[in-house]
């Protein structure tokens, strides 16, 4: 029909919390905050980023929620690496839900998050053994 919009794909429900997203929102923070972030030290870099990651997660979680309410959310571990210079590696993790803390320094966690945790804790092993040698 004429004047009839063309028809939407269908949306993932889970695209919105994927890390593309994710990560597109951190720039999006980055830009508006470009000021404040040229004047940090690299700490304080980090601990930006992480913090708009989270907030970033929290934003993206509370509208997937407003769209697709009655949809339950993915239970999923995302990690993502990201160059820091030279040979280092940035490595973030991001859980939905988030672990349960139980107790003695241990976790819960999803099948995902766990099998996550452990590649995380490799990775560290890991780089431990390489500086140690």
């Amino acid at each position: 029909m004429a004047g009839d919009a063309p028809q939407q794909p269908p949306v993932d429900s889970t695209a919105l919390l994927g890390p593309t997203v994710i990560e597109a929102a951190i720039g999006a923070l980055a830009q508006r905050n470009q000021h404040h972030f040229a004047a940090m030290d690299e700490e304080e870099r980090e601990q930006a980023l992480e913090t708009w990651r989270n907030l970033a997660g929290d934003v993206l979680a509370a509208a997937h929620h407003a769209l697709f309410g009655g949809q339950p959310q993915p239970n999923r571990a995302v990690l993502v690496f990201e160059d820091g210079g030279g040979e280092e590696i940035a490595i973030h993790a991001s859980f939905t839900p988030q672990l349960e803390d139980i107790g003695d320094g241990q976790v819960a966690g999803t099948p995902a998050q766990i099998t996550a945790l452990s590649l995380l804790e490799g990775l560290q092993t890991e780089g431990d053994g390489e500086q140690q040698a």
